[in-house]
């Protein structure tokens, strides 16, 4: 527990208090992190308003006068309806100072609480390299994940594989009839046709687009491929286990390129579920019965069926909900079932990040698990497509940045802004680094956004060293780790009297933050809270560090060197669960 969890929780006793005092219940009220200058926490009176039968600033004048400074409170005000508390600033130094030097990189870890939670993410079929367009999907996903693990959870990362569609279907059968001849031609054509020049891969998933492309062309005009493709579909429904096998060993090739990708922006799973896997043990099949049985269920003339959500809030022409075909076949909502059911089976909490064509569908599924009577229900996380200034990527028409792209030119921008600072520094070292700072840019740019915004990729802010970027929070930790190397040995020094500048007191007090943040970020997957965060704490140290003398500061020598060594810890773990590397020189 932090220092501002003690205080908050003084406040929640003392208002409580002074409320039953004034004749109401002592409840109702809520404490967040007040927005005002020079104001730690607020209690906002609105909603006690209509219950007290009085205007909220005459309740926060009331409770002002009731409550009077004290232990940790250092001073009550009433403005616009809103109660504010200012922390002790002694009791605030000492404490958080003491916890980060005796905890470290795990100051903001918060007590476990024994709850399973599933976050599934990326899941791009496998059929081509990920774009730029979904880069939102994996990095999102990447970072709850390690904010939900700092808040205590017992995490697990998921990719539900699409082995069974008609497009990895398709891709099979290019990687076993396409030629790499034609494969070579298609792209060199297709090239010129979009006016792009494609960069020669050696990478498993850049080699099977190829032909999957090509596939795809003579599946459009060529009857007997037609066929081909038709025979190979029927087979796989009806559990043939060559074909599967085929599907499956193509689908794990395409895999090995994509995990490559994903690893480049240190984005790892724990789990990839093959979606085949629920047909084969007849779980699919099960969810069909199972929605047969339903009051809502029925068919079309053609004999598919269908569940009507019209009940559920699903409005217009979707309300039916297909779950098998007119042949009986099962279709990739009815796995998609089944895949969350199982889900259900090993989570207490299950999240799925989704790109914003996904509403409907999560909706759709919601209402058929609430059918099927799960007491359970996922937590889509939606995001906007990533964009680029010359317009949005499509992949069906193959005008596309790759992520690999995006990542190299990353780290070659990167690399000539470091040659253009250090000229001093061995060009491994320079290589090593511009790779850090590429992946920083790439990962920083992209999560600070609210995933629900729309967001245009910008070269100028993602690699801006000295604004809301990745490579600015790295470069204010490696100024940290600089000075800590020219200081040499010091002793931990957390005396509160000794912090008496207001630029230590309000880096001290952004340091506190860190806790609230990432409960924030994980529990309510605000994890745009976390960047902002790092840009604050890198701003405010910065200030410090312009503002006062550390290495030849006499008495108060040890005491600035133990601020700049738990600014240093903080930054080194945001950066972590950010996804970016640390580096101690740049």
């Amino acid at each position: 527990m932090t220092a501002m969890d003690d205080f908050q929780n003084e406040i929640r006793a003392k208002v409580s208090a002074a409320l039953k005092d004034m004749g109401a219940d002592g409840t109702g009220f809520v404490i967040e992190a007040s927005t005002m200058e020079g104001v730690d926490m607020a209690v906002p009176c609105f909603p006690l308003a209509k219950a007290m039968r009085k205007a909220p600033q005459a309740i926060a004048d009331e409770l002002a006068t009731r409550i009077q400074p004290s232990g940790m409170i250092s001073k009550v005000t009433s403005v616009n309806g809103f109660l504010n508390f200012n922390i002790d600033p002694e009791f605030l130094i000492k404490s958080t100072l003491d916890e980060i030097v005796e905890k470290g990189g795990e100051f903001a870890y918060l007590p476990k609480t024994g709850k399973r939670v599933n976050v599934e993410h990326t899941s791009t079929n496998p059929t081509g390299p990920i774009h730029v367009g979904r880069a939102r999907n994996p990095i999102i996903g990447d970072t709850l994940a390690r904010c939900l693990l700092r808040c205590g959870n017992e995490v697990t990362t998921e990719y539900y594989v699409n082995d069974v569609g008609k497009q990895v279907v398709v891709l099979t059968w290019g990687v076993n009839n396409v030629t790499d001849e034609e494969a070579a031609k298609n792209s060199e054509e297709h090239m010129k046709e979009i006016g792009q020049n494609e960069k020669e891969r050696d990478k498993t998933d850049h080699k099977l687009v190829a032909k999957y492309r090509v596939a795809n062309k003579k599946l459009e005009t060529d009857p007997a491929v037609q066929t081909e493709i038709s025979e190979m579909m029927r087979r796989f429904e009806q559990g043939d286990s060559e074909v599967i096998d085929t599907v499956r060993h193509t689908a794990e090739i395409m895999l090995d390129g994509l995990k490559e990708t994903l690893g480049n922006i240190n984005v790892s799973l724990d789990r990839y579920t093959w979606e085949s896997g629920y047909i084969a043990d007849g779980s699919a099949r099960a969810i069909v019965e199972d929605l047969k049985k339903s009051e809502y269920a029925g068919q079309t003339d053609d004999g598919a069926w269908f569940v009507d959500l019209k009940d559920f809030g699903v409005q217009g022409k979707n309300t039916k909900f297909t779950f098998t075909r007119s042949d009986g076949t099962t279709l990739y909502t009815t796995r998609d079932l089944a895949y969350h059911t199982d889900k259900f089976t090993r989570s207490d909490r299950v999240i799925d990040v989704l790109g914003e064509d996904q509403k409907l569908g999560s909706k759709q599924l919601c209402s058929a698990l609430e059918i099927l009577g799960s007491d359970k229900q996922p937590e889509p996380l939606f995001y906007a497509f990533v964009s680029l200034p010359e317009g949005k990527m499509s992949t069906r028409r193959g005008v596309v940045v790759y992520m690999d792209d995006l990542i190299d030119e990353a780290v070659a921008r990167a690399y000539d802004e470091i040659k253009s600072r250090r000229q001093d520094m061995p060009e491994e070292k320079m290589r090593d680094i511009a790779k850090v700072i590429g992946v920083a840019a790439i990962r920083f740019n992209i999560v600070r956004v609210q995933p629900e915004k729309q967001f245009v990729f910008k070269w100028e802010d993602a690699l801006n060293f000295d604004g809301n970027s990745g490579p600015y929070i790295q470069y204010v930790h490696a100024r940290a780790c600089s000075t800590l190397r020219k200081a040499g040995t010091f002793k931990h020094d957390t005396d509160a009297s000794k912090f008496r500048e207001e630029c230590e007191i309000n880096l001290i007090k952004t340091l506190a933050k860190y806790e609230e943040t990432i409960r924030l970020a994980g529990d309510e997957k605000r994890i745009h809270m976390l960047p902002a965060y790092a840009h604050e704490l890198a701003s405010s140290f910065n200030q410090f560090y312009a503002n006062v003398s550390i290495l030849n500061s006499e008495d108060l020598r040890d005491a600035r060197l133990t601020l700049v060594e738990c600014t240093k810890t903080v930054l080194a773990d945001v950066l972590d669960c950010l996804g970016m590397g640390a580096p101690e020189e740049m």
